[in-house]
């Protein structure tokens, strides 16, 4: 479960510079005109064994005529209802605002645990401004100097309290396989077909689905989760705040599942995004299926699965064994398939090799085909295991690990994939110093 905390109010009270000292980063503008932050930052922060996100809203501004404010009011609500906890930050110097206090009722009507933040409270000549602010109904407020760190500590005491600590809840086992994709590709039909019911709304117009939606799938023998997520498109068409909230969403489940259904729409090829999102699901180390949905659009020969096949691996490379699957949908062919190959891709993902099996094999193979001479260095690799990792990962013990090229890392990775069933996994090979 995810911790959230966000910090709202109106512009200019110092919300960045404290979202930069909560997350020890420079990622947040400051500066002295009113406004500066348009958009949502997410940062990562942690205290006394709590790990949270913190997002950094745009000032909250009610009645303006600049569309800007207008726009970075949707943003603050958009935080309020994507958090668990929320601070309210006001400026001590200025004093109240009939704008703290609109946003004071604004919170008090989301039911949400909020905290008041009275910033620049930072010299003793103003050390006891922050009273006027009780006048908000709040029982208790912090007096904080964003810019110096004074008093955040017992801010960030009291906020924690509404936070889970990893260890705090049972981690749940059960494979949690997430379906992928740009908008309208088919996710959520393909969901509903597996579960033979119309779970999730399903509508042609792109991004309907908002959210993850977990469900667990106990049919035929098998017991997952599946987690439908919003559909992700190119940063420059996300124009809508809820789909950007979407997106972080959708690339949170990635982060937390074991496979990747990867759902591509055939009848557009296998485009510059869809390659986008198999390079994430990779780059976290998640197991991927490819599908290429509505593959009944297609004009085709007895080539035509075959090259298409071919084309797909020729974008995906040098990672490119990995399952590719053609569906439809509409007319139920070969889904099925799809759920039997991502649990597939799960064990495989789990598989360990015993450490004498691994050098029984691939010794000789180095042997007989040792890395190249690099810089007129003889490198010797002596011995290899496996490393005791959530994802495959072999550790090759030798005497000069920094002159093994790339090449030959791929070279030992493909003699693993032809000796040990790692289909649709990503493979980490690791050289050290023996």
């Amino acid at each position: 479960m995810s911790n959230i905390l966000s910090l709202v109010g109106r512009p200019n009270v110092g919300k960045s510079t404290l979202f930069n000292r909560l997350t020890q980063s420079r990622e947040a503008i400051v500066d002295s005109i009113a406004g500066v932050t348009r958009d949502r930052n997410y940062g990562k922060s942690d205290w006394n064994g709590y790990e949270f996100s913190v997002i950094d809203t745009g000032g909250y501004v009610v009645g303006s005529t600049d569309i800007f404010e207008a726009e970075i009011r949707k943003q603050a609500a958009l935080a309020i209802d994507e958090s668990d906890v929320i601070v309210l930050v006001v400026d001590g110097r200025e004093g109240l605002s009939p704008l703290d206090e609109e946003i004071a009722g604004v919170l008090r009507r989301s039911k949400k645990p909020f905290y008041l933040a009275v910033n620049k409270i930072d010299s003793p000549s103003n050390f006891f401004d922050y009273s006027e602010f009780y006048s908000l109904g709040v029982d208790e407020l912090f007096p904080i100097s964003a810019v110096s760190g004074g008093g955040t500590g017992d801010l960030l005491d009291a906020v924690v309290k509404h936070f889970t600590k990893e260890e705090d809840h049972i981690i749940d086992e059960l494979p949690k396989i997430t379906v992928v994709g740009k908008p309208n590709v088919g996710k959520s039909s393909i969901i509903n077909t597996f579960l033979g019911e119309d779970r999730h709304i399903v509508t042609p117009i792109a991004g309907t689905t908002r959210d993850s939606i977990f469900t667990r799938y106990t049919g035929f023998g098998f017991d997952f989760y599946l987690v439908d997520t919003a559909g992700l498109r190119k940063k420059k068409k996300v124009e809508e705040n809820l789909e950007f909230y979407s997106v972080m969403r959708a690339i949170r489940a990635i982060e937390n599942s074991d496979v990747c259904i990867l759902m591509c729409d055939a009848s557009n090829g296998f485009d510059a995004q869809d390659l986008n999102i198999f390079s994430l699901c990779a780059r976290n180390k998640k197991g991927i299926v490819v599908v290429m949905n509505k593959w009944d659009l297609i004009e085709k020969d007895n080539k035509t699965h075959d090259q298409y096949e071919a084309l797909v691996r020729q974008r995906i490379e040098p990672f490119d064994d990995v399952p590719i699957i053609f569906t439809s949908v509409i007319n139920k062919q070969r889904i099925y398939k799809v759920l039997d190959t991502a649990i597939q891709v799960h064990k495989n993902r789990q598989r360990r090799i015993p450490t004498s099996e691994l050098n029984d094999y691939l010794l000789p193979l180095i042997q007989a085909t040792p890395p190249p001479i690099n810089r007129d260095k003889v490198i010797r690799i002596k011995f290899v295991t496996q490393l005791p990792t959530a994802t495959p990962s072999f550790a090759f013990f030798c005497n000069l690990p920094q002159y093994v090229k790339d090449s030959y890392k791929r070279y030992l990775e493909n003699r693993i994939r032809e000796k040990w069933d790692f289909h649709g996994v990503p493979i980490e090979i690791y050289f050290r110093q023996k």
